[in-house]
């Protein structure tokens, strides 16, 4: 399998050199970086070239950068005041990693929003991870792979209402998950976990209603698992 990977990866790269930011194979998965002006071009010789032959996307998915690579939760085990490092920074019991960056912050250098699509090739067993970042944070914007495998038209559309990600080309982008009347994209790191608003059915005037939402906003902090002695082996 790994040599069979392997040998993937030497195509991919040998074959869309110029087009790619990034090729690499981690943890038995192959994922490549696709400059959007190429992506159309990438995608078709994926699904049409014999040596890659992926005839099915099996999933297209949205990703927020925004926080990449910070690990705010990092720690080793709790405070004797609870979970006070989820409310004030660099509180005590902090590990060293979380008060900074596990690896160099990429979003700095690149954009926050990506769209992920999953590839499958049934007739060669194989997959890939294709990943094109947008461009511009405040209108992401990629182009739609609709017209090279048509299953995608649901999956963009799940992309665009939850992350804001417009597929350029799309035939019909309209929210699939949300309500009509809908306001901000509810996958994003920056969209307040309570909501804007909450519907309730008014007796009186016999329909739904929406009203500014009524939920106390809070920080939410990991569970932490405690050095105790019940959970030590041998203790017993």
């Amino acid at each position: 399998m790994a040599d069979a990977l392997q040998n993937l990866v030497e195509k991919l790269q040998a074959r869309f050199s110029d087009a790619l930011r990034e090729c690499k194979l981690d943890r038995q998965e192959v994922t490549i970086e696709v400059f959007p002006a190429k992506a159309i071009e990438v995608f078709t010789a994926l699904r049409d070239e014999s040596d890659f032959a992926f005839e099915q996307v099996m999933d297209i998915c949205g990703v927020d950068y925004s926080t990449y690579g910070e690990v705010e939760w990092a720690t080793s085990e709790s405070t004797n005041k609870g979970f006070s490092r989820g409310v004030i920074e660099r509180a005590t019991s902090r590990s060293p990693v979380a008060i900074q960056h596990t690896v160099d912050r990429v979003i700095a250098n690149k954009c926050r929003f990506a769209a992920v699509y999953q590839l499958l090739s049934v007739s060669l067993n194989q997959r890939v991870r294709v990943r094109i970042f947008a461009s511009d944070n405040d209108l992401p914007v990629v182009p739609s792979v609709v017209g090279i495998w048509a299953a995608s038209a649901w999956y963009e559309r799940e992309a665009f209402d939850l992350y804001g990600i417009v597929f350029e080309g799309h035939p019909d982008l309209r929210r699939i998950l949300t309500d009509y009347g809908f306001i901000g994209h509810p996958f994003r790191k920056d969209f307040p976990l309570i909501g804007h608003v909450e519907m309730r059915y008014d007796p009186e005037r016999g329909r739904v209603v929406y009203e500014p939402v009524s939920i106390e906003p809070r920080v939410l902090v990991p569970r932490v698992i405690r050095k105790d002695h019940h959970y030590l082996s041998g203790s017993h």
